[in-house]
């Protein structure tokens, strides 16, 4: 009897370079080294199968958890991202890919600064995209691209309406820049004040095959994922803070914070 390989993986792994670059009110600018995991939401439980320490809804070296995304009650991730897509007025197709890159959690420690969703039809053509955005307040809100702007494109600008940074007004607007996944990874956030771009932020990399070996030797060069994203945040608002720049306080303008989920007891109760 002929044994028959597994199908390869759509999933992949991104070794990567996040790159911040403050232009105002002063410059300051950084870079660090990480990976992500990009999962295909159809094929998280064949990747638990076959990737070492790597699990879904139980604890790991690395997990995913479907409750730590979009949670609108419903049982997996696609569930709550089609309920999701829905409220806001648009339907996939029930045959469609959504690849999500990400962050798991790391020995169950879970920060995920942004995310990304990118949706696809059945032959892959792309449909939509959504950037999944998280605060150091365990807040998170969704912005949906609903058209490519460009050839494997997606652009959009749009009103903030979320608390990121204690040193970024609220009444900014993002702007999305981004590159549909392939061999390279190319995501671009901006925060624009009128038509001035007053923060750059990128997300590049290179794609990697998630393998039960790759995820073990991308453990050893960038050990503890979550953990270091973290910690850098809160070294580079220390060194913002040395440098004197303006503090806005989230509580300040909760009207400037809209559609969130797991809102913070400081707005929660002024912005349901």
């Amino acid at each position: 009897m002929e044994l028959t390989s597994p199908p390869p993986l759509r999933s992949c792994l991104y070794e990567c370079t996040v790159m911040h670059h403050r232009l105002s009110p002063r410059e300051h600018q950084f870079r660090y080294r990480i990976f992500m995991f990009s999962l295909d939401l159809d094929e998280i439980d064949s990747v638990a199968k076959r990737v070492l320490g790597f699990s879904r809804n139980r604890f790991n070296l690395y997990s995913f958890r479907d409750k730590d995304h979009l949670d609108l009650g419903k049982p997996t991730i696609r569930e709550n991202l089609t309920a999701w897509l829905a409220e806001n007025n648009y339907q996939l197709p029930s045959e469609s890919r959504i690849q999500l890159v990400t962050l798991p959690r790391v020995l169950g420690y879970i920060f995920n600064p942004v995310s990304f969703y990118f949706c696809s039809d059945s032959t892959g053509a792309p449909l939509c995209a959504i950037v999944q955005v998280g605060n150091t307040f365990r807040e998170m809100k969704p912005y949906l691209i609903r058209e490519q702007s460009g050839h494997n494109f997606f652009r959009l600008i749009t009103p903030k309406h979320f608390y990121v940074s204690p040193f970024s007004e609220l009444d900014l607007a993002f702007d999305f820049k981004l590159k549909i996944p392939d061999d390279l990874l190319d995501l671009h956030i901006d925060d624009r004040c009128g038509n001035d771009r007053v923060l750059l932020s990128a997300l590049t990399g290179k794609k990697v095959p998630l393998t039960s070996l790759r995820l073990a030797w991308l453990t050893l060069k960038f050990p503890l994922i979550t953990l270091k994203v973290i910690a850098l945040i809160h070294w580079q608002a220390f060194l913002l803070w040395l440098k004197r720049l303006p503090v806005y306080r989230k509580e300040e303008r909760p009207d400037l914070q809209r559609d969130l989920y797991h809102p913070h007891a400081s707005i929660a109760s002024k912005n349901p």
